[in-house]
């Protein structure tokens, strides 16, 4: 009664089980991983936000590529701010999820060189090709803590590198770009301002990131065994249903009478 299982329908509906077992195995393997990038993400940002701040030349100097270990550590960076330089960066958001703008400006330090700042979120401008109204930096020589993070990518942040863009306004946050525009020496990788608050608030900020969600990737994980288990379990299902219905039909064709000769 099984020979059924033979047909070009359960041949095919069986291929595809068996396809679909490794790939939801592997589908689960891939959330539980992301799952464990998260709890580690999350470890790293607790325990830096939670060092002391050092010195901003003590991690990084020019051409430096700041390393994923040392992203969100606490630093002091002490200069005075060249707000002739000043650009801002397109298309980010504020906690709240608004479109504006984040304030880049430069910090010259007392050897001479140079060290990104981002002084947080501002609106648009109501005219988008327009430079925005940004609120001005604290004058004479001010010392600056902030969160290093690494120079932007487009492979890593998504965000394209346009070309042609009004003057004064960016994409992505480049210490080498920025110091071929400044024309002097950049520290790699750039800072988030957390000190001093700004004078009304304004720019924003830029809060802490977050380190305490960790998502729903190991729930997914299960999800994905779930549904792994189920495929034999459906199958073998399916299989009795299809045997007890032919013996059923079989049974039925047994007992009929057969048809009386003319």
């Amino acid at each position: 009664m099984y020979r059924f299982l033979l047909s070009r329908q359960w041949v095919i509906l069986t291929l595809i089980g068996l396809v679909l077992i490794p790939t939801m195995i592997e589908l689960g393997f891939w959330q539980l991983h992301r799952h464990q990038h998260r709890v580690a993400q999350n470890t790293l940002i607790a325990k830096n936000l939670r060092t002391k701040p050092v010195p901003v030349t003590e991690l990084t100097s020019p051409g430096h590529t700041v390393p994923s270990a040392d992203y969100w550590r606490r630093v002091t960076a002490t200069g005075t701010f060249d707000t002739a330089h000043e650009v801002v960066v397109r298309r980010r958001t504020s906690a709240d999820e608004r479109i504006g703008f984040h304030v880049l400006t430069p910090l010259v330090l007392a050897d001479g060189r140079a060290v990104l700042i981002n002084r947080g979120w501002i609106p648009t401008a109501a005219e988008q090709q327009a430079f925005p109204s940004v609120p001005p930096a604290p004058k004479g020589t001010v010392t600056v803590t902030g969160r290093l993070k690494a120079d932007e990518t487009t492979k890593a942040s998504g965000i394209k590198d346009l070309a042609g863009l009004p003057p004064r306004q960016i994409m992505l946050i480049s210490s080498a770009q920025q110091a071929k525009a400044l024309g002097r020496t950049v520290l790699g990788g750039y800072l988030e301002q957390t000190a001093p608050e700004p004078a009304g608030s304004s720019p924003e900020l830029i809060p802490d990131p977050d380190h305490d969600s960790i998502g729903s990737h190991m729930a997914y994980a299960v999800q994905w065994w779930l549904f792994t288990a189920a495929v034999p379990v459906g199958w073998v299902i399916l299989v009795r249903r299809e045997k007890r219905d032919r013996e059923a039909s079989a049974a039925q064709t047994a007992q009929e009478p057969a048809p009386a000769n003319a």
